[in-house]
């Protein structure tokens, strides 16, 4: 019963906190994506690659951005959210 709730209250909490996905139109030509939008578009970017399928208007990463700044804020949370783990997980046979 545990689990069934920490499972519950997991997509609630990641169901609010996709409001801002890429490509749902909160960025516009005078206001585009940053760094920090960058760092969390890329920590949410398996989340949005499901909800593209759906859903033509989502997209895992903003076309309106700042640029190069985005760009580095995409790549490190890609690298340090999902490449990072790797290097934390034992290893079979290690003792």
């Amino acid at each position: 019963m545990k689990n069934a709730k920490l499972i519950i209250i997991s997509v609630a909490i990641l169901f609010l906190l996709s409001g801002c996905v890429p490509g749902d139109g909160s960025s516009t030509i005078d206001d585009p994506s940053g760094l920090f939008s960058g760092i969390w578009h890329g920590w949410i970017a398996p989340v949005t690659l499901i909800w593209g399928i759906f859903d033509n208007a989502i997209r895992i990463y903003e076309p309106i951005n700042t640029g190069w700044w985005y760009d580095f804020g995409y790549y490190i949370a890609i690298i340090g959210g999902f490449g990072g783990l790797s290097l934390f997980r034992k290893k079979k046979g290690d003792d």
